[in-house]
């Protein structure tokens, strides 16, 4: 006797902490990070809420769960975060290591807002902070030069720059706010010169208002020669 089609059910994938991480990563892709609430990551899983917390304490545990989880891609996509002891390449090795974070945040655009938003240091991030150390130690660093270089580095260290301003935020005065910002124009020569001269017109490679490829790269490699000044002189 032959089954009826209707009544054959699909298995249901057993839920564990991989597969909630895959789907949160799933949502915030699809719709922003501002919907990934565990109620919409419950109904994208088609589970109750409550048992979302079997495998994620809480949203701040989700959202370290998220931060792992980009660093881990970080890693997949260079082959590995071991370090190799080859001093005249540190600089080559350190420069493609940054730009293959750079292009994971490009790929989950909502990256860089969690990451400046923990107030933990995840052991996965604890590994790739590693190895950035590492590769500047074995390529002649100090351990007080690559200290330096750490906080120099900064957010860059993870594949974007974080912004001084973005225009946005004179939203939140509505319109008093814009009648300041006009009448402050005839004293912001400068600034509106070289806003009216730059343009960012590649928004695929854009994370945040002035945060593109060109100006990522141009900021990184200026350290980064800097840096290399610093280590051949200490």
């Amino acid at each position: 006797m032959v089954a009826d089609a209707d009544s054959i059910t699909t298995p249901r994938v057993p839920l564990n902490n991989t597969r909630v991480l895959q789907a949160a990563i799933e949502l915030a892709d699809r719709t922003g990070i501002e919907s990934l609430t565990m109620r919409n990551l419950a109904q994208e899983l088609n589970v109750e809420a409550m048992s979302l917390y079997y495998h994620v304490a809480n949203k701040e545990a989700l959202l370290d769960g998220l931060v792992d989880s980009l660093v881990t891609e970080i890693e997949a996509e260079r082959g590995g975060f071991e370090v190799e002891a080859e001093e005249a390449e540190w600089l080559s090795t350190m420069r493609s290591l940054i730009l293959t974070a750079r292009t994971v945040m490009l790929r989950h655009p909502w990256g860089p807002r969690v990451i400046e938003s923990r107030t933990t240091t995840t052991p996965t991030l604890l590994r790739y902070f590693n190895t950035l150390l590492g590769i500047m130690i074995e390529g002649g660093f100090s351990n007080d030069l690559g200290h330096h270089a750490m906080h120099a580095l900064g957010s860059r260290a993870l594949g974007f720059s974080q912004e001084l301003f973005e225009p946005d935020d004179t939203d939140q005065g509505g319109e008093n706010a814009e009648a300041l910002l006009a009448a402050l124009v005839p004293q912001l020569p400068y600034l509106v010169g070289m806003l009216a001269d730059v343009v960012h017109d590649d928004p695929d490679t854009t994370l945040g208002w002035c945060d593109d490829q060109t100006e990522f790269e141009f900021g990184l490699d200026l350290l980064l020669s800097g840096l290399e000044t610093r280590r051949a002189n200490q």
